[in-house]
């Protein structure tokens, strides 16, 4: 099965065929950076980058383009607020984005542009619209620069809606618009701001709108025609609407396919700083380390809503507890990480549109046959799934041997839940041998997390562990 991804633009799930054989150019929607970076924003980088090493693993050459806004209204708004420059806010919050990331093994992408430093590709493009004639400069004296909606018939086919469910994009500030859903292309220097947000245009000083950057920085280095075009669900109006419609009507074809993944949601709701309902990346990495972090994002579907919970977080860890178990004792009884191919219902669930959940189904079985082979002393089976498992791992960025796990990233402050898992797993076993009458096996069980320093008292309602403290 080739490669099926569900476009937005279409509302269909389709084969997926690149522009041009054997190569993928993406561009995704980074992050505004404004505020910390929370667990809602981060699920779009591991889901592109899963998606970039599925593409890379199918044998593609990938080129991924992740921007960074560093000039909004939010960002001008809350550096007000702060005292803190503009600029430096900017710089401080990119920081800790990328630590963020960093943290959950997502890889930097191949170039990641500042909306700063590409003004002069902006105002060339906004140029071209006005003289395609869907676009003008407004009459009041302000500088500001609007898209015209209503010359562009093709408007809302992204995102579906229709021109009566639309409100205005900057609602606030209507001045000079001939229509209210007429979006920002360019704003005008206002009385207040500081003379560093501003940049020279034919217009008058002042910045580029949020919508215009990502259409310059994706045309400049992907080109008029590229293959993905993908950020989270709530990008996909008015944001990537506005980048479509505005490219298209200066005669840039824009994106082939739209991939938006949905939203880590909490209480039902979408994860918002201004609903106060954030849950922060270091803080989630800090306690239960970052591979299971990654895991709790990329093992729902993409587009499924993914529920945060202080249990979904730990039953991720626990499960990343339960593979790395098999891994340690697989490693101890082959003796080296063997190759193996990926097994095909794997390969499968990943065609289809990235099911990672299939995907995911298709390594817990593997696991499961791996430790019944270890059981068994069937050392071929062991071997077979060791691959398989560490194949498996790698396209999902979990493989605990690959960076950034192997180069010492803090995994977790506190290992409870992942020791918890391990230990769980062996009594687990233990108990399947008593049950076995193979005394011989539970023994050797007990006698090797003696040996790490636990103690296991059994109980009438099973065996339990702890930590021996000297």
């Amino acid at each position: 099965m080739s490669l099926h991804l569900y476009n937005t633009a279409t509302r269909a799930k389709t084969e997926f065929r690149p522009l041009v054989e054997g190569q993928v150019s993406i561009y995704a929607c980074g992050p505004t950076v404004q505020k910390p970076p929370h667990l809602g924003h981060v699920r779009k980088e591991v889901n592109f980058d899963v998606l970039r090493r599925w593409l890379e693993h199918s044998g593609y050459d990938v080129t991924f383009v992740a921007n960074i806004t560093d000039i909004d209204d939010k960002i001008l708004a809350i550096s007000a607020e702060s005292g803190e420059p503009w600029w430096a806010l900017g710089y401080r919050v990119e920081g800790e984005f990328h630590d963020a990331i960093r943290a959950l093994g997502v890889r930097p992408p191949t170039y990641e542009p500042k909306a700063t430093g590409h003004v002069t590709e902006m105002v060339e493009l906004i140029g071209e619209i006005i003289d395609a004639g869907h676009a003008y400069a407004t009459e009041d004296g302000s500088g500001d620069v609007y898209f015209d909606v209503a010359s562009w018939p093709a408007y809302g086919s992204l995102s579906g809606m229709r021109a009566d469910e639309m409100v205005s994009d900057e609602e606030a500030d209507l001045r000079g618009k001939r229509d209210p859903r007429d979006f920002a292309l360019w704003k005008g220097t206002k009385p207040g701001e500081p003379a560093t947000a501003s940049w020279p245009s034919p217009w008058g000083r002042g910045r580029p709108g949020w919508h215009i950057e990502c259409s310059a920085m994706a045309g400049k280095y992907l080109g008029p025609e590229f293959d993905i075009h993908g950020g989270g669900l709530d990008l996909r109006f008015p944001h990537h609407e506005n980048e479509m419609a505005q490219s298209q009507a200066a005669g840039r074809p824009f994106a082939r396919v739209w991939l938006h993944n949905a939203w880590v949601t909490r209480a039902g709701e979408k994860m918002s700083k201004s609903l106060g309902n954030t849950a922060d990346v270091g803080e989630a990495v800090a306690q239960y380390g970052g591979r299971a972090v990654r895991l709790y994002l990329a093992g729902p579907h993409y587009r499924s809503a993914i529920e945060l919970s202080e249990e979904s977080l730990a039953e991720a860890a626990a499960q990343l507890g339960r593979i790395d178990s098999f891994l340690a004792r697989a490693g101890e009884a082959v003796g080296h990480r063997p190759d193996a191919d990926l097994p095909q219902a794997f390969a499968a669930a990943m065609d289809d549109d990235l099911g990672t959940p299939g995907a995911l189904a298709v390594l817990f079985t593997t696991v499961k046959e791996g430790n019944t082979a270890l059981g068994a002393g069937d050392t071929e089976g062991v071997r077979a799934a060791y691959g398989s498992v560490l194949a498996m791992l790698d396209i999902l960025g979990l493989d605990p041997a690959a960076p950034p796990w192997a180069d010492g990233a803090p995994a977790s402050g506190d290992l409870t839940p992942v020791v918890d898992a391990l230990v769980t797993t062996l009594l687990d076993q233990r108990a399947e041998a008593r049950a076995a009458k193979d005394w011989a096996t539970a023994d050797a069980i007990r006698d090797s997390l003696a040996a790490s320093g636990l103690t296991i008292t059994d109980t009438k309602d099973g065996a339990r562990w702890s930590l021996e403290r000297g």
